[in-house]
């Protein structure tokens, strides 16, 4: 199948195009301050930042509707800013303390919020691709027509449970959209040297599915194949497949030196592909924008992220109560 990739831009108002870059640039700080607090100790356990692929889930958000889903793998502190979760319950999280979004129980991989229709945060590969398909298995039993976004990577696309999803997916007609965030190194193996054939959307043909490939450093590109991709699955055609090509700047997390790349390979990235960067040229160009302006929402941000971090510092340690909570689910015994 010849590759296929979305190449019409959606037309964006000022403010529109503003909010984007408000919203990566969100994404971007919270995540160096992540990675700060991690290094001086007060984040535990595995940690993966999200720097670089900012364009992916912020695009895909500008094609969400209120009651869309989503659930994603263990690189999710992007999805959860992006989805409107409150940065200040997503750094309290990160450092294990009772104001985060699972009460400092599930740390960096794994955080909920049923108000913002956030399913995860997984930390096994590729476990969320079919609780997405059930997700959206239950919108389709339900005829709400609401979408699920299921976002995986490179690496867990060639996990069997992957196709076994695709298969029930498309058997049923399911309103799920499968994001592959081909970020091209997986765990730390480039997709060339660990995938036979590199174009990983093109797979879901063996079971009838559609998609298409879309540059994840151009953030309206990735709007405008994600208004395609649930406009698809709304209309119950069933499933769409989108490869979404982006690029980490940091390792897999936290502890990855990234040997196998290049730093000349890295900064060739930031200096030329830099999604960020990409619509601040836009922002200026446009005259949408002056110096002041963008230097004056990089200073509202900062502020955001810090109060984010000085709540994360403050907020109490969970009480050893909360280790007995939110374990079984409410459930009322039959009479026999």
């Amino acid at each position: 199948m010849a590759a296929r990739k979305t190449t019409k831009k959606p037309n964006v108002s000022k403010e529109e195009l503003l909010q984007y870059y408000r919203d990566m640039l969100l994404i971007r700080r919270f995540e160096e301050k992540a990675g700060q607090l991690y290094g001086m100790g007060l984040i535990g356990g595995f940690c993966h930042l999200y720097i670089g692929q900012e364009a992916v889930v912020v695009g895909l958000e500008a094609a969400a509707e209120e009651g869309d889903k989503r659930i994603t793998s263990y690189r999710d502190h992007g999805h959860m800013l992006a989805c409107g979760m409150d940065p200040k319950g997503v750094m309290a999280e990160l450092t294990g303390r009772e104001g985060g979004y699972s009460k400092g129980k599930g740390g960096s991989m794994h955080m909920f919020s049923k108000e913002k229709h956030f399913y995860g945060g997984h930390g096994i590969v590729a476990a969320q691709v079919p609780l997405g398909a059930g997700l959206a298995f239950a919108d389709k039993y339900k005829e709400n027509g609401r979408v699920t976004f299921t976002y995986f990577g490179d690496g867990a696309a060639n996990q069997g449970q992957v196709y076994e999803t695709y298969n029930m997916a498309e058997l049923w007609d399911l309103p799920v959209v499968f994001v592959i965030e081909n970020n091209q190194y997986a765990m730390g193996t480039s997709v060339q040297r660990s995938t036979k054939s590199p174009s990983l959307w093109e797979r879901g043909a063996a079971y009838g599915i559609e998609g298409e490939e879309v540059d994840g450093m151009d953030v309206l590109a990735v709007k405008a194949a994600g208004e395609k991709a649930v406009a698809y699955c709304r209309a119950g055609k069933g499933p769409y497949i989108l490869e979404i090509k982006t690029y980490r700047y940091r390792g897999h997390s936290m502890s990855d030196p990234a040997k196998y790349r290049t730093r000349e390979e890295v900064q060739k990235m930031r200096e030329e592909r830099d999604a960020i960067e990409h619509v601040r040229e836009m922002l200026l160009t446009g005259k949408h924008a002056t110096e002041d302006d963008l230097k004056e929402i990089d200073k509202e941000i900062k502020g955001i992220v810090n109060d984010a971090a000085e709540f994360s510092k403050e907020s109490p340690e969970p009480s050893l109560d909360e280790l007995y909570t939110d374990i079984y689910a409410d459930v009322v015994p039959q009479e026999a």
